[in-house]
């Protein structure tokens, strides 16, 4: 009597790991996103169709200043949608992978919002994103300002002076915030004037 014997083979599959960073490359990714996070620029990554992937913090507190009749978290405002796909239409006449966009976003008369959008493209990803980036450019000049003021040897209130005169206010506002007239604004920024001038020509 023949008895027949099946044995039960397994196939050969190879079962893909997925891939682990090792420490020296997790502390690496930590790293750059703490700088992202920590910049004061706002930071968007957005795909082809226009779909946000990341904003750092700066970006969501900007767009959330931005989009305040829309409550959708992923809203993204019409500059930057324009601005995007302006970078997709210059593909067919501009190699355009350096190539940078920009334009405003005028909040009110002391917010100016300058956007700039380029490529982000990553050897490891099949497809290229987009990079925007958001400079409240009031605050980068008031920032410039405090720069200037050990620079220029300001005293305190034309120090105060300075700083609004750079983002954008006028001598009636800043007269108006300070509580002080418009001549004794006039008169603090020719002093602070005087003052820049000595120091540029110490430069030359």
């Amino acid at each position: 009597m023949t008895t027949l014997t099946q044995t039960a083979t397994t196939p050969n599959i190879k079962v893909q790991k997925p891939e682990i960073l090792n420490y020296p490359d997790l502390m690496q990714v930590y790293f750059f996103q703490a700088v992202i996070e920590n910049l004061e620029d706002g930071i968007l990554i957005l795909n082809e169709t226009g779909e946000l992937l990341h904003a750092n913090a700066s970006a969501e507190q900007i767009c959330s200043q931005l989009n305040q009749e829309n409550c959708h978290k992923k809203f993204i405002h019409p500059v930057i949608q324009q601005l995007c796909q302006s970078l997709i239409d210059s593909r067919s006449f501009t190699d355009n992978q350096l190539l940078i966009l920009s334009d405003e976003i005028v909040f009110n008369q002391t917010t100016v919002f300058r956007i700039r959008v380029r490529w982000l493209n990553l050897n490891s990803m099949q497809m290229p994103y987009f990079l925007v980036t958001i400079e409240n450019q009031c605050q980068s000049l008031k920032n410039i300002a405090i720069a200037e003021v050990k620079k220029y040897d300001l005293t305190p209130r034309e120090a105060e002076i300075w700083s609004l005169y750079r983002g954008k206010y006028s001598y009636k506002d800043i007269a108006t915030k300070l509580y002080i007239t418009v001549n004794t604004v006039k008169k603090h920024m020719k002093n602070i004037h005087a003052k820049r001038q000595a120091f540029l020509e110490t430069q030359q």
